[in-house]
């Protein structure tokens, strides 16, 4: 069914796409995922991230364009699935004592996905040569011995990680 939601306001626009797509896009997601609750979650976030667009939508085809969304924040919910197992995985090896209370984890969670989505699209040297001096503590000569690299490239590395990282919205589309 196509919709002429191009002359309404945004919020209605989500509006009229929630009333007559929401349905549909949580038996989407429940078929993909297997789990009726965490689908609900994300057709949620399907529609909050619509919400938060500025622009008016354009939409011809409304199931194809929120499917599109969909594997986005299914993407998004996948990799922050792998984050979150590759840190618990981590804190297995930490004496107990030591290991950080359930709201300290969640608190480390948060931040770890949200410094992946920061450096979401970076090129893999890049990411780790930032890591590896903001995580690890290593100097610039260090990560270029550990890596291969030359300490310039290493330092131009690091600085395009902490531009995309502290200034996001002020580097180019292409980073």
């Amino acid at each position: 069914m196509s919709l002429p939601l191009a002359d309404l306001p945004l919020q209605t626009q989500v509006e009229v796409l929630y009333s007559h797509h929401h349905g549909w896009l949580w038996r989407w997601l429940q078929r993909r995922l297997g789990d009726g609750h965490r689908a609900a979650d994300l057709a949620h976030d399907v529609f909050v991230r619509l919400l938060a667009r500025e622009e008016l939508l354009a939409i011809q085809e409304p199931r194809a364009f929120l499917t599109t969304v969909a594997q986005r924040v299914l993407a998004n919910h996948w990799r922050r699935q792998q984050l979150e197992q590759a840190y618990l995985e981590a804190l297995t090896l930490v004496p107990a004592e030591l290991a950080p209370s359930p709201e300290e984890r969640a608190l480390l969670l948060e931040a770890l996905a949200e410094i992946d989505r920061l450096l979401d699209g970076l090129p893999l040297a890049v990411k780790r040569a930032f890591l590896m001096t903001r995580l690890d503590g290593l100097n610039h000569d260090e990560v270029a011995q550990a890596l291969g690299l030359s300490v310039t490239t290493v330092k131009r590395y690091v600085l395009k990680a902490a531009l995309q990282c502290y200034f996001p919205d002020a580097l180019p589309a292409g980073r």
